[in-house]
Protein backbone atom coordinates (compact mmCIF):
# COMPACT_ATOMS: atom_id res chain seq x y z
CA UNK A 1 0.00 0.00 0.00
CA UNK A 2 1.43 3.39 -0.77
CA UNK A 3 0.20 6.28 0.97
CA UNK A 4 -0.32 9.43 -0.60
CA UNK A 5 -1.54 12.66 1.30
CA UNK A 6 -3.30 15.57 -0.40
CA UNK A 7 -2.64 18.87 1.01
CA UNK A 8 -4.21 21.63 -0.39
CA UNK A 9 -7.23 23.75 0.43
CA UNK A 10 -9.94 21.99 1.45
CA UNK A 11 -12.11 22.64 -1.59
CA UNK A 12 -9.71 21.02 -3.70
CA UNK A 13 -9.99 17.68 -2.08
CA UNK A 14 -13.70 16.86 -3.68
CA UNK A 15 -12.93 17.97 -7.38
CA UNK A 16 -9.46 15.95 -6.77
CA UNK A 17 -10.34 12.40 -5.18
CA UNK A 18 -12.50 10.58 -7.38
CA UNK A 19 -10.08 12.17 -10.48
CA UNK A 20 -6.54 10.69 -8.54
CA UNK A 21 -8.43 7.74 -7.63
CA UNK A 22 -9.26 6.95 -10.91
CA UNK A 23 -5.83 7.80 -12.54
CA UNK A 24 -4.26 5.47 -9.81
CA UNK A 25 -6.30 2.72 -10.75
CA UNK A 26 -5.37 3.13 -14.43
CA UNK A 27 -2.05 2.82 -13.06
CA UNK A 28 -2.30 0.01 -11.19
CA UNK A 29 -1.31 1.57 -8.09
CA UNK A 30 -2.38 0.44 -4.88
CA UNK A 31 -2.62 3.58 -3.38
CA UNK A 32 -4.52 4.64 0.62
CA UNK A 33 -5.28 8.63 -0.79
CA UNK A 34 -6.44 10.96 2.45
CA UNK A 35 -6.27 14.66 3.13
CA UNK A 36 -5.03 13.54 6.72
CA UNK A 37 -2.41 10.81 7.30
CA UNK A 38 0.15 10.66 9.95
CA UNK A 39 3.16 12.09 8.69
CA UNK A 40 5.63 8.99 9.54
CA UNK A 41 3.33 6.95 7.42
CA UNK A 42 3.37 9.30 4.58
CA UNK A 43 4.86 8.13 0.91
CA UNK A 44 3.85 10.99 -1.31
CA UNK A 45 2.37 14.67 -0.89
CA UNK A 46 0.16 16.02 -3.38
CA UNK A 47 0.63 19.81 -2.71
CA UNK A 48 -1.07 23.59 -3.26
CA UNK A 49 -0.08 26.52 -1.54
CA UNK A 50 -2.73 27.70 1.37
CA UNK A 51 -3.07 24.02 2.83
CA UNK A 52 -2.14 23.17 6.06
CA UNK A 53 1.55 21.83 5.42
CA UNK A 54 4.34 23.98 6.30
CA UNK A 55 6.85 21.91 7.91
CA UNK A 56 7.73 18.63 6.05
CA UNK A 57 10.27 17.55 9.16
CA UNK A 58 7.77 15.05 10.23
CA UNK A 59 7.28 13.54 6.93
CA UNK A 60 10.76 11.21 7.38
CA UNK A 61 9.34 8.88 4.62
CA UNK A 62 8.13 10.86 2.08
CA UNK A 63 9.89 10.23 -1.63
CA UNK A 64 8.89 13.59 -3.02
CA UNK A 65 6.18 16.19 -2.69
CA UNK A 66 4.15 16.85 -6.25
CA UNK A 67 2.90 19.84 -7.06
CA UNK A 68 0.23 20.65 -8.46
CA UNK A 69 0.89 24.19 -9.23
CA UNK A 70 3.19 25.34 -12.62
CA UNK A 71 4.57 27.62 -10.17
CA UNK A 72 6.41 26.33 -6.99
CA UNK A 73 7.82 29.52 -5.67
CA UNK A 74 5.83 29.76 -2.81
CA UNK A 75 7.41 26.16 -1.38
CA UNK A 76 10.43 25.70 -3.09
CA UNK A 77 12.80 28.19 -0.29
CA UNK A 78 10.77 25.96 2.77
CA UNK A 79 14.01 25.31 4.51
CA UNK A 80 12.21 21.77 5.65
CA UNK A 81 11.22 20.53 2.21
CA UNK A 82 14.64 18.05 1.84
CA UNK A 83 12.92 15.67 -0.38
CA UNK A 84 12.27 16.08 -4.23
CA UNK A 85 9.91 18.50 -5.45
CA UNK A 86 8.29 17.96 -9.02
CA UNK A 87 6.34 20.95 -10.78
CA UNK A 88 3.18 20.98 -12.90
CA UNK A 89 3.31 20.48 -16.40
CA UNK A 90 0.01 19.56 -17.66
CA UNK A 91 -1.25 19.02 -20.58
CA UNK A 92 -4.61 20.90 -19.99
CA UNK A 93 -3.00 23.60 -18.35
CA UNK A 94 -0.93 23.78 -20.82
CA UNK A 95 -3.57 23.83 -23.87
CA UNK A 96 -5.84 26.37 -21.36
CA UNK A 97 -2.70 28.81 -21.72
CA UNK A 98 -2.17 28.24 -25.19
CA UNK A 99 -5.69 29.22 -25.96
CA UNK A 100 -6.25 32.16 -22.98
CA UNK A 101 -3.04 33.84 -24.71
CA UNK A 102 -3.47 33.33 -28.36
CA UNK A 103 -7.35 35.08 -27.90
CA UNK A 104 -5.18 38.44 -26.30
CA UNK A 105 -2.83 38.19 -28.71
CA UNK A 106 -5.77 38.12 -31.93
CA UNK A 107 -7.33 41.18 -29.78
CA UNK A 108 -4.84 43.00 -29.98
CA UNK A 109 -3.66 42.24 -33.70
CA UNK A 110 -6.98 42.84 -34.99
CA UNK A 111 -7.55 45.86 -32.76
CA UNK A 112 -10.91 44.57 -31.36
CA UNK A 113 -11.35 47.01 -28.28
CA UNK A 114 -11.01 49.70 -30.69
CA UNK A 115 -13.53 48.10 -33.21
CA UNK A 116 -15.99 46.79 -30.49
CA UNK A 117 -16.06 49.52 -28.32
CA UNK A 118 -17.98 52.26 -30.08
CA UNK A 119 -20.39 54.80 -28.95
CA UNK A 120 -19.97 57.15 -32.20
CA UNK A 121 -22.00 55.44 -34.88
CA UNK A 122 -18.53 56.43 -37.14
CA UNK A 123 -18.30 53.69 -39.87
CA UNK A 124 -14.47 53.76 -39.49
CA UNK A 125 -12.47 51.49 -41.64
CA UNK A 126 -9.23 49.88 -40.04
CA UNK A 127 -8.02 47.31 -41.85
CA UNK A 128 -5.23 45.22 -39.39
CA UNK A 129 -2.18 44.11 -41.01
CA UNK A 130 -1.35 40.54 -41.43
CA UNK A 131 0.28 38.23 -38.69
CA UNK A 132 3.07 37.69 -40.67
CA UNK A 133 3.48 41.46 -40.27
CA UNK A 134 3.10 41.48 -36.30
CA UNK A 135 5.86 40.91 -34.13
CA UNK A 136 5.22 39.14 -31.02
CA UNK A 137 7.85 37.85 -28.35
CA UNK A 138 7.41 35.33 -25.71
CA UNK A 139 9.99 35.69 -22.45
CA UNK A 140 10.20 32.51 -21.19
CA UNK A 141 10.50 29.76 -23.02
CA UNK A 142 9.42 26.68 -20.36
CA UNK A 143 6.71 24.58 -21.70
CA UNK A 144 3.61 26.66 -21.79
CA UNK A 145 6.10 29.72 -23.53
CA UNK A 146 6.71 26.98 -25.89
CA UNK A 147 3.38 26.03 -26.42
CA UNK A 148 2.37 29.31 -26.81
CA UNK A 149 5.18 30.40 -29.36
CA UNK A 150 4.86 27.31 -31.45
CA UNK A 151 1.18 28.34 -31.44
CA UNK A 152 1.19 32.00 -32.69
CA UNK A 153 3.94 30.54 -35.26
CA UNK A 154 1.61 28.44 -36.83
CA UNK A 155 -1.21 31.17 -37.25
CA UNK A 156 1.69 33.19 -38.77
CA UNK A 157 2.75 35.51 -36.53
CA UNK A 158 6.66 36.92 -36.76
CA UNK A 159 7.43 34.84 -33.54
CA UNK A 160 10.20 35.26 -31.33
CA UNK A 161 11.46 33.95 -27.68
CA UNK A 162 13.20 35.23 -24.78
CA UNK A 163 15.02 33.04 -22.25
CA UNK A 164 17.69 33.59 -19.68
CA UNK A 165 19.94 30.54 -21.07
CA UNK A 166 20.34 29.69 -24.90
CA UNK A 167 17.73 27.74 -26.36
CA UNK A 168 17.67 26.67 -29.85
CA UNK A 169 14.27 26.25 -31.23
CA UNK A 170 14.22 25.10 -34.89
CA UNK A 171 12.05 27.84 -37.28
CA UNK A 172 12.45 30.36 -34.63
CA UNK A 173 14.70 33.74 -33.42
CA UNK A 174 16.01 33.07 -30.10
CA UNK A 175 17.77 35.49 -27.81
CA UNK A 176 19.08 35.23 -24.13
CA UNK A 177 21.26 37.17 -22.07
CA UNK A 178 24.10 38.66 -21.69
CA UNK A 179 21.81 41.68 -24.20
CA UNK A 180 18.91 39.76 -25.48
CA UNK A 181 16.50 40.82 -23.29
CA UNK A 182 17.11 44.69 -25.05
CA UNK A 183 17.35 42.87 -28.45
CA UNK A 184 14.14 40.36 -28.13
CA UNK A 185 11.86 43.54 -26.55
CA UNK A 186 13.49 46.23 -29.39
CA UNK A 187 10.76 44.18 -31.58
CA UNK A 188 8.23 43.50 -29.52
CA UNK A 189 5.10 45.05 -30.60
CA UNK A 190 3.13 42.35 -28.45
CA UNK A 191 5.36 41.17 -25.24
CA UNK A 192 3.88 37.87 -23.53
CA UNK A 193 5.40 37.28 -20.21
CA UNK A 194 5.82 33.57 -19.66
CA UNK A 195 8.84 33.69 -16.94
CA UNK A 196 8.72 31.88 -13.41
CA UNK A 197 8.95 34.10 -10.16
CA UNK A 198 12.16 34.00 -9.16
CA UNK A 199 15.31 36.56 -8.01
CA UNK A 200 16.32 36.78 -11.24
CA UNK A 201 13.20 37.53 -12.88
CA UNK A 202 11.68 39.97 -10.64
CA UNK A 203 11.18 42.95 -12.46
CA UNK A 204 12.01 41.73 -15.66
CA UNK A 205 9.76 44.49 -17.03
CA UNK A 206 11.10 47.74 -15.45
CA UNK A 207 11.70 51.54 -16.58
CA UNK A 208 14.54 50.73 -18.26
CA UNK A 209 13.19 47.63 -20.38
CA UNK A 210 9.36 49.01 -20.98
CA UNK A 211 11.52 51.82 -22.97
CA UNK A 212 13.41 49.34 -25.29
CA UNK A 213 9.47 48.15 -27.06
CA UNK A 214 8.10 50.32 -30.02
CA UNK A 215 5.87 53.18 -29.59
CA UNK A 216 2.80 51.37 -29.10
CA UNK A 217 3.67 48.56 -27.70
CA UNK A 218 1.43 45.94 -25.96
CA UNK A 219 1.87 43.77 -23.13
CA UNK A 220 0.14 40.23 -21.72
CA UNK A 221 1.54 38.89 -18.81
CA UNK A 222 -0.29 35.57 -17.47
CA UNK A 223 2.87 34.31 -16.20
CA UNK A 224 3.87 36.19 -12.39
CA UNK A 225 2.50 39.68 -11.12
CA UNK A 226 6.42 40.05 -10.02
CA UNK A 227 7.58 40.13 -13.42
CA UNK A 228 6.48 43.18 -13.65
CA UNK A 229 7.11 46.78 -11.80
CA UNK A 230 3.66 48.19 -10.62
CA UNK A 231 4.63 52.06 -10.92
CA UNK A 232 7.01 51.53 -14.04
CA UNK A 233 3.84 49.86 -16.34
CA UNK A 234 1.54 53.12 -14.93
CA UNK A 235 4.13 55.42 -16.20
CA UNK A 236 5.02 53.73 -19.71
CA UNK A 237 1.19 53.48 -20.35
CA UNK A 238 0.38 57.45 -19.20
CA UNK A 239 2.93 58.22 -20.75
CA UNK A 240 1.50 56.60 -24.04
CA UNK A 241 4.53 54.63 -24.50
CA UNK A 242 2.97 51.46 -23.84
CA UNK A 243 -0.63 51.49 -25.82
CA UNK A 244 -2.03 48.43 -23.67
CA UNK A 245 -1.81 45.77 -20.54
CA UNK A 246 -3.87 42.97 -20.47
CA UNK A 247 -2.93 41.42 -16.81
CA UNK A 248 -3.88 37.77 -15.23
CA UNK A 249 -1.65 38.20 -12.56
CA UNK A 250 -0.46 40.11 -9.65
CA UNK A 251 1.86 40.45 -6.74
CA UNK A 252 -1.18 40.50 -4.44
CA UNK A 253 -4.20 38.56 -5.60
CA UNK A 254 -7.40 39.09 -5.21
CA UNK A 255 -5.79 42.04 -6.75
CA UNK A 256 -6.92 45.22 -4.04
CA UNK A 257 -10.23 47.26 -4.79
CA UNK A 258 -7.77 50.58 -4.59
CA UNK A 259 -4.99 49.28 -6.86
CA UNK A 260 -4.92 51.64 -9.86
CA UNK A 261 -4.91 48.96 -12.35
CA UNK A 262 -8.73 48.37 -11.57
CA UNK A 263 -9.23 52.12 -12.94
CA UNK A 264 -6.44 52.45 -15.43
CA UNK A 265 -8.56 52.80 -19.36
CA UNK A 266 -5.23 51.01 -20.83
CA UNK A 267 -5.52 48.12 -18.48
CA UNK A 268 -7.31 44.81 -18.84
CA UNK A 269 -7.57 42.75 -15.54
CA UNK A 270 -8.43 39.53 -15.81
CA UNK A 271 -9.03 37.05 -12.54
CA UNK A 272 -6.08 34.51 -12.71
CA UNK A 273 -7.94 32.63 -15.22
CA UNK A 274 -5.26 31.63 -17.84
CA UNK A 275 -4.03 28.53 -17.15
CA UNK A 276 -5.65 26.51 -14.42
CA UNK A 277 -4.54 23.12 -13.00
CA UNK A 278 -7.51 20.42 -14.55
CA UNK A 279 -8.24 17.48 -11.89
CA UNK A 280 -8.47 15.00 -14.87
CA UNK A 281 -5.18 15.55 -16.63
CA UNK A 282 -3.25 16.65 -13.48
CA UNK A 283 -3.82 13.31 -11.60
CA UNK A 284 -2.48 11.33 -14.69
CA UNK A 285 0.95 13.73 -14.50
CA UNK A 286 0.56 12.85 -10.58
CA UNK A 287 -0.42 8.76 -10.23
CA UNK A 288 2.33 8.34 -13.04
CA UNK A 289 5.19 9.98 -11.48
CA UNK A 290 4.03 7.89 -8.49
CA UNK A 291 4.24 4.89 -10.64
CA UNK A 292 7.74 6.09 -12.46
CA UNK A 293 9.41 6.51 -8.23
CA UNK A 294 7.79 3.42 -7.21
CA UNK A 295 9.70 1.52 -10.06
CA UNK A 296 13.47 3.18 -9.97
CA UNK A 297 12.88 5.79 -12.38
CA UNK A 298 13.52 9.33 -12.57
CA UNK A 299 10.77 11.85 -11.53
CA UNK A 300 9.57 13.58 -14.45
CA UNK A 301 9.54 17.89 -13.82
CA UNK A 302 11.83 17.93 -11.14
CA UNK A 303 12.42 21.52 -9.45
CA UNK A 304 16.09 22.75 -9.61
CA UNK A 305 16.47 23.78 -6.28
CA UNK A 306 19.46 26.79 -7.31
CA UNK A 307 16.90 27.72 -10.39
CA UNK A 308 13.59 27.61 -8.44
CA UNK A 309 11.69 25.71 -10.86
Amino acid sequence: MINVLFSAPHERWEAYAPHLRAAFDAASLNVHLAPDLPPDQVDYVIYAPRGDLDDFTPYTRCKAVLSLWAGVEQIVGNDTLTMPLTRMVDPGLTRGMVEWVTGHVLRYHLDMDRDIIRTDAQWDVHVPPLAAERSVVVLGLGALGLAVAETLKGIGFDVSGWSRTAKSIPGMRTFHEPGGLTAALSRAEIAILLLPDTPATENTLNAHTLAQMPKGGRIINPGRGALIDDDALLEALDARHIAHATLDVFRVEPLPADHPFWSHPNITVTPHIAAETRAGTASQVIAENIRRCEAGQSLLHLVDRQTGY
